[in-house]
């Protein structure tokens, strides 16, 4: 069995390996994620600081 055809809904329990894989790639999705949705936020701050100190 490989990362490839291993399904999540499989009567078969993955091995280390695949686990090890799983977990590694979610982790990753997770933190890439993350940061952008960081970018976004200060991108989003810096944007309506903008806004608000022109209305001044």
């Amino acid at each position: 069995m490989s990362i490839d055809t291993y399904k999540l809904t499989s009567t078969e329990e993955p091995t280390d390996e695949i686990l090890s894989q799983l977990m590694r790639e979610a982790a990753e999705e997770a933190a890439r994620k993350r940061a952008e949705a960081t970018a976004q936020f200060f991108n989003q701050l810096k944007s309506d600081a903008q806004k608000i100190e022109a209305a001044w």
